[in-house]
């Protein structure tokens, strides 16, 4: 019986783990403080940028092109007055916001930001951490991330809060699998969960070539996964509240929301590390002998990430919010499906490569474009079986004389399915009838 035979992972890990107590201070405040400033630059482009594609302006008076409103926001939420529920869990309620806001930043330590460089006369990676199950760590960590809006939305002791955490916990753990199974693909083809020798592993093509599908599968993913529009459901309009947060003001809602941007900056991060090339220098800069030395590979890198951040902006000025219905169908019926399908062409695909000697590349080019055109087909086909359907039902009431009066029981009401609105019975000469004897019982 034959065995599959990976190639062995590019990278080394033994370059980790010999920093000095200094070079681990400084990347760890490093790392805080870029995730800090990136939070605030995030949220000050999603106010221009949406202010511009509604044709208003934005923020523009405190500091330089209003750079500096985020700041301002932020000091004003830490300094508002704290509003706590009467009926709050208080030990849960402080413990929520502390939970989302820590497990926002943890994630960030496996992301590697360049190659190794010299610091302080010491050489060493520009990455806080690695190990040979770095990715598998950033998903647990985000896992645990949702007990923080869970406890939120249950420990106010109000049912709008607890309804708004089990949605956003539901979405949240659904897409987790989505995402999870989109890393599968990249495993096997580079043969480590270790995200620097992932990067390493792209030094010639980048996964989102090879590995299409899978890219398409998380960035669907991390915009449920974060919450954001057109996925933020927990901010459900018809309660006209804001989700598991609904009862938090001051500092603690501070910590929610600063969580929120900086799993968008995580999530774009992992985003490029896995499929993008991580820090390597984009095509024609590649071709430049300095472009992945030193230094400059954090510009190739957080270029990437404001792409991506651009993309979340985007979206939520561009898309309106789907049903919840519609969200977890697309999750658990789309996603998943198509996730799985997907992992049995890599692993033919790697199969062929490591025991035949075969270039799978063009078996996975092939095989991305037929399932994608596969999704396109079946959905289309959904479409046209939902239509069909409406139609079916048009005719039935018609021949059943199904009539439906919106105002029969007082108030007007949407048609049930299978009913058609028919005009009101009601007429001019009947209401104004109505309102002449109320006006004459009144005088008298």
């Amino acid at each position: 019986m034959n065995r599959i035979v990976l190639a062995d992972p590019v990278g080394d890990l033994s370059i980790f783990g010999t920093d000095t107590g200094l070079i681990i201070a400084v990347k760890v405040v490093g790392i805080f403080a870029i995730m800090v400033v990136m939070t605030l630059f995030t949220i000050w482009a999603e106010r221009r940028v949406v202010g511009r594609m509604q044709m208003r302006i934005g923020p523009n008076r405190v500091g330089p092109f209003g750079l500096l409103q985020s700041l301002m926001d932020g000091i004003k939420l830490a300094l508002k007055e704290e509003i706590i529920p009467k009926g709050a869990h208080l030990a849960v309620y402080a413990i929520a916001p502390v939970i989302s806001a820590t497990t926002a930043f943890l994630t960030f330590a496996v992301i590697p930001l360049g190659p190794e460089v010299t610091m302080f006369g010491h050489k060493t990676p520009l990455q806080l951490t690695d190990f040979p199950v770095s990715v598998l760590y950033v998903l647990a960590i985000a896992s645990v991330g949702i007990y923080g809006i869970v406890l939120a939305g249950w420990s106010s002791g109000s049912i709008y809060p607890l309804l708004g955490g089990l949605r956003s916990s539901a979405q949240m753990i659904s897409y987790e699998i989505a995402m999870g199974l989109s890393f599968v693909a990249v495993f096997l083809y580079a043969s480590s969960m270790s995200t620097s020798q992932i990067v390493a592993a792209q030094e010639k093509t980048w996964y989102i070539v090879l590995l299409l599908p899978s890219f398409v599968i998380y960035t669907t993913a991390m915009v449920g996964e974060t919450n954001r529009a057109p996925f933020d459901l927990p901010e459900a309009e018809g309660e006209l509240v804001g989700g598991f947060h609904t009862e938090y003001s001051s500092l603690k809602f501070a910590l929610f929301f600063l969580a929120e941007y900086v799993n968008m900056v995580t999530v774009s991060a992992m985003a490029t590390t896995l499929f993008l090339g991580g820090w390597r220098a984009p095509w024609p800069i590649s071709l430049w002998d300095q472009a992945n030395v030193g230094w400059w590979p954090m510009l190739w890198f957080f270029g990437k990430v404001f792409a991506f951040l651009f993309i979340f902006i985007w979206l939520r000025g561009t898309l309106p919010r789907l049903r919840y219905d519609q969200f977890m169908k697309f999750g658990w019926k789309v996603l998943i499906p198509v996730s799985i399908v997907w992992i049995l062409i890599v692993s033919i695909a790697r199969y062929l490569r490591s025991n035949g000697g075969v270039d799978s590349r063009n078996l996975l080019f092939i095989s991305s474009a037929v399932l994608i055109v596969g999704v396109v087909i079946s959905y289309a086909l959904d479409l046209r079986r939902k239509k069909s359907d409406e139609i079916e039902a048009e005719r039935i009431a018609l021949e059943l004389g199904a009539d439906f009066d919106p105002f029969a029981g007082g108030f007007p009401v949407p048609p049930m399915p299978g009913q058609i609105a028919q005009p009101s019975r009601r007429s001019p000469v009947t209401v104004s009838a109505v309102t002449t004897s109320i006006e004459t019982a009144e005088d008298n």
